[in-house]
């Protein structure tokens, strides 16, 4: 039996345009079941026997076609649960996330990512809590400091892509301010110049080194250790409990854990 595998561009849109490309190939090429087509975000190292691989571009309005079904027949909150399933790290996410979708309208489910007891949903589910809970963590974790320029920056470095939905929480927050996030595992980041539509930007020879902190910064970043420094009560400590509130990935990105903030 020949299968078809749909190679997307890594991104929300990319993924969602391999979703309505595969439709449209089920259609025209009359294939007998949505279990013969399949979504990758990257070609294999060793291609499969009889599997052909087809090259996907990403187009922004094949995209908003497939978003626009999905809202109106899935709802809202289960749209915005398989795009963060599609900023996970996993690498079957895409596929996952298609055969979801495929359930989801086949049976008018708005609440299909329930139905754990089926392998794909069950790995979009998976995909879906492990990049929400990464998301929730950083918009607790994040700190920003002052450039001396006056910018607020922020550096990252999760394992799921989180920063296109990490970047409007905080533009909602500071539209007032300049500011910058910047995610050092995929040398992209999130740009937000005040009461300005944030966007993103890549540069992976970004070097951080560079920065220079404002006077101001450099006072209320040591004021802060000092205190979190002060407060600890020596008999009291228990790093197991600590690593279980803040798990120790996050420690390097966070100041008061970081003497030098960078």
């Amino acid at each position: 039996m020949e299968e078809y595998v749909f190679i997307c561009e890594d991104s929300i849109d990319g993924i969602l345009t391999g979703v309505y490309e595969a439709y449209q190939f089920k259609k025209e090429e009359k294939v007998e079941s949505h279990d013969m087509l399949h979504l990758a975000v990257r070609e294999p190292d060793t291609p499969r026997l009889f599997t052909h691989y087809i090259k996907i571009e990403t187009d922004n309005f094949k995209s908003a076609k497939v978003i626009k079904t999905l809202k109106k027949e899935l709802g809202e909150s289960t749209y915005y649960d398989l795009c963060v399933a599609l900023l996970s790290a996993d690498e079957e996410k895409a596929d996952a996330v298609y055969h979801t979708i495929v359930i989801g309208l086949k049976y008018h489910d708005k609440n299909v990512l329930a139905r754990l007891h089926d392998a794909m949903v069950h790995k979009a589910f998976v995909c879906m809590r492990n990049a929400g809970n990464e998301l929730h963590y950083c918009k607790e974790f994040l700190r920003f400091e002052e450039l001396e320029n006056g910018i607020l920056y922020a550096k990252i470095g999760p394992k799921n892509h989180v920063l296109p939905f990490l970047m409007p929480h905080f533009a909602d927050r500071l539209p007032a301010d300049n500011f910058v996030i910047y995610d050092e595992k995929r040398g992209e980041f999130g740009l937000h110049p005040k009461y300005k539509q944030w966007y993103l930007a890549t540069n992976t020879d970004f070097d951080t080194d560079n920065l220079v902190f404002s006077e101001e910064e450099k006072i209320y970043r040591e004021l802060f250790t000092k205190f979190c420094e002060t407060i600890a009560i020596e008999a009291r400590v228990n790093p197991k409990l600590q690593r279980q509130m803040v798990a120790l990935r996050y420690r390097p990105y966070m100041v008061e854990f970081n003497e030098t903030g960078t």
